[in-house]
């Protein structure tokens, strides 16, 4: 199949708005006598004049080969999916070498280290506007599937049928709501009949990369988008029953009216995982407390609410999803810390606020300051704490 070549007059991406050190992989590879170009995301990202937040390069150099060609800048890693990383300071640049395999085939897979041409490698993409090269030597974009089409009708279609796409890989079912909660694109007709069909094969994906892109969308910009997905196409029944049902109360708007609001301070800079996952569980976690405390007329103690914390993250994200234990306590220190700011039972004024010696109390002061924007009453105790976190009593003026 011969490719539709699009020249510098034909397209949209501009090379200055390239990566300088992506374009120097792109082409020490090419000096090298091996065909390299920019794929992926950053390729579609640049289309759109989205400034991209990574860059893949796909060549047909061996990984041995490109670790020989960056010697003390590559690392190869994955088993399954053998890759090079190239560091320029603090980049990572992704290498994969072009792959080929059986596209109609609808078995899950398990290894994809059998090495092919670009047009193979293109062929077992997920998405066309995810399909599209760009080689910065000739300034021309390449595309074997109808990618560059689509992105400019705003259209998600798979590359292939989406059936078997989506069996050989269930995570691009999850991947496709991702695109749509960040582009707004319209979903191909078969691709929506597939992502029904086909939901409940995400239990055979990996735990990790499913958590991995989660994180990434609340990190995007675009998360209340993808959450409300997830849930109208009910995959977050299949993977966390327990939030899912929750979503469907009138309380779960609180999970989204959080997103909502994260959402909008993603623009001024990355928001903390834990503080992301927190607004997951937070409206939960109360909602819980509200129908076995509070409804009882009972006040839980802090021992009580720190057991109610870890039970909450732990049903919020159960059976799926595995918690990194690091992220876990970030979370609990986050979440029990609100109890203490805007404790349940009425407290006498203090002078002096107390400062929890705890090194995530930033983290657990900026959740409630986004609590704080669904209820406005939060906002003077946030000032309160806030006050006393920035201005305590041995650093004021006697």
């Amino acid at each position: 199949m011969d490719p539709k070549i699009y020249q510098l007059d034909e397209h949209t991406l501009n090379k200055k708005h390239c990566d300088s050190d992506a374009l120097k992989v792109v082409q020490v590879l090419q000096e090298k006598g091996h065909i390299a170009y920019l794929v992926g995301g950053s390729v579609r990202d640049l289309l759109l004049g989205v400034e991209p937040k990574d860059y893949d390069i796909s060549t047909s150099a061996r990984p041995e080969e490109v670790k020989a060609i960056f010697r003390g800048q590559c690392l190869l890693i994955g088993r399954r999916f053998r890759l090079a990383h190239i560091r320029y300071g603090r980049k990572i640049f992704e290498v994969s070498t072009f792959r080929a395999g059986n596209v109609e085939s609808d078995e899950l897979i398990i290894r994809d280290n059998e090495w092919g041409t670009p047009e193979q490698d293109v062929m077992r993409r997920d998405f066309t506007i995810n399909g599209l090269y760009y080689d910065p030597t000739t300034e021309t974009v390449i595309d074997y599937v109808g990618g560059y089409p689509d992105l400019q009708k705003k259209y998600l279609r798979t590359i292939g049928q989406p059936y078997l796409r989506f069996k050989q890989d269930p995570v691009r079912m999850i991947r496709l709501l991702k695109f749509k909660a960040r582009f707004n694109f319209e979903i191909d007709a078969d691709a929506n009949v597939a992502l029904a069909e086909c939901s409940p094969e995400i239990l055979k994906s990996s735990q990790a990369r499913i958590f991995e892109e989660l994180l990434r969308m609340l990190e995007s910009g675009s998360s209340e988008m993808f959450i409300d997905l997830m849930h109208e196409h009910r995959f977050l029944e299949l993977l966390t029953p327990a939030f899912a049902h929750f979503l469907a109360l009138p309380e779960g708007e609180d999970v989204l009216d959080l997103l909502y609001e994260v959402d909008l301070r993603t623009k001024d800079g990355p928001i903390d995982r834990a503080l992301l996952l927190s607004c997951l569980t937070f409206p939960f976690l109360q909602k819980h407390i509200q129908i076995h405390f509070l409804d009882r007329d009972k006040i839980p103690h802090m021992g009580e609410l720190l057991q109610e914390t870890q039970n909450a993250i732990s049903n919020v994200f159960r059976p799926f999803f595995l918690i990194p234990r690091k992220l876990r306590m970030k979370m609990v220190s986050i979440l029990i810390t609100q109890f203490r700011m805007t404790p349940y039972q009425k407290q006498p004024a203090r002078k002096h606020l107390r400062i929890p010696r705890d090194p995530d109390f930033p983290f657990a002061l900026e959740f409630l300051d986004l609590r704080s924007t669904m209820e406005p009453a939060l906002k003077k105790v946030w000032k309160d704490w806030k006050e006393a976190f920035t201005n305590p009593p041995h650093k004021r003026a006697r």
